[in-house]
């Protein structure tokens, strides 16, 4: 039997497919390359030697969804596709609406019909909205202050509500927080189309000269710079997680809430002069106001995430530099 990846052509999806591929399981990959390319899979199968079958199938597409189910054995959905920018959800809300919930509710439907019942769910951190409660557990209340979060707030609240119904789910809900990072080889990481949305892709397209300045919105939030603190975790390191939330769901039901950080928060600037050191070089920026949907201080409280899956982040804030401008260097031409 195998796990699908619905976004297994993007940045955490492509390396969760290589994670799992590593550890001996069998997996179909799904995207429709919105915001992705094909050629991810290409490398992924390169770096793993092994090869799988993929599916240019947009999540809306039932009929598309119900004949990767007719061909494929299916033991359990890993399920990252949807949009997932901020500050575009924003701009852009009724399309992300209708991405991230009618498609994730169109996927749960024909899971469900095809009596496919283990799930692990790409959410955010963002579902704790502005709450002060630093380090946020999965207990802290949870709210919505932009469109992005609250389609993941949404989907958490219907998979919660499918398993009351339905006790024999077996669903695991990743609440994770800023990935960064590349895989070691330097041949995956973080592609995205257009002007990047995340803190680290901009930063690298400035040290590669090809944006001028990075823009850091917003310097008089209540932290210890002023600039907004994450909780960064190596992307390899959520891959592993995500392989934990599967092992688990193979023996437990459940709809389970976990978060995925280091636990340690690091402010803007903190992290730009982690890249700095990374690089060698100096990035020109410029203090702009802050952006809309923003909080102060996110990071994460870990706990839960050791004593149910037996996972734990293993890698700092200063190897998810080094592994991202590795990437940069070496696919320049693509970034």
């Amino acid at each position: 039997m195998s796990i699908l990846i619905t976004g297994g052509a993007g940045y955490i999806g492509s390396h969760t497919c290589a994670e799992l591929l590593n550890s001996g399981e069998d997996i179909v990959a799904l995207d429709n390359f919105s915001n992705s390319s094909p050629d991810v899979i290409r490398r992924v199968k390169e770096i793993s030697g092994r090869d799988f079958p993929l599916y240019a199938v947009d999540m809306l597409h039932e009929q598309g969804l119900r004949r990767v189910f007719e061909r494929e054995d299916i033991e359990a959905v890993i399920h990252f596709a949807g949009y997932k920018a901020v500050g575009e959800s924003v701009r852009m809300p009724l399309e992300y609406y209708n991405n991230n919930v009618a498609g994730s509710l169109t996927l749960f439907g024909v899971m469900r019909d095809y009596g496919c019942k283990k799930l692990v769910f790409s959410s955010s951190a963002t579902v704790y909205g502005h709450s002060k409660e630093a380090p946020f557990r999965e207990d802290t209340p949870l709210s919505a202050i932009n469109p992005y979060g609250a389609t993941k707030l949404m989907i958490e609240d219907i998979l919660r509500d499918l398993y009351t119904s339905a006790p024999e789910w077996r669903i695991s809900l990743l609440r994770y927080f800023n990935p960064i990072g590349a895989h070691p080889s330097g041949e995956l990481g973080e592609e995205p189309s257009g002007i990047p949305n995340n803190l680290f892709p901009y930063i690298s397209r400035v040290a590669q000269g090809k944006l001028e300045r990075l823009y850091v919105f917003g310097d008089d939030y209540e932290t210890p710079d002023g600039t907004c603190v994450r909780d960064y975790i190596h992307v390899c390191d959520l891959a592993e997680g995500h392989l934990a939330a599967l092992r688990h769901i193979r023996g437990n039901t459940g709809a389970e809430a976990v978060n995925l950080g280091t636990g340690n928060g690091y402010s803007v600037f903190e992290a730009l002069r982690a890249f700095e050191n990374a690089s060698g070089l100096t990035i020109p920026y410029e203090v702009t106001v802050r952006r809309q949907g923003d909080s102060a201080v996110m990071y994460a409280d870990t706990t839960k995430a050791k004593a149910l899956l037996g996972w734990s982040a293993s890698r700092g804030l200063d190897e998810m530099c080094r592994d991202q401008w590795k990437y940069a260097g070496r696919n320049g031409d693509r970034l």
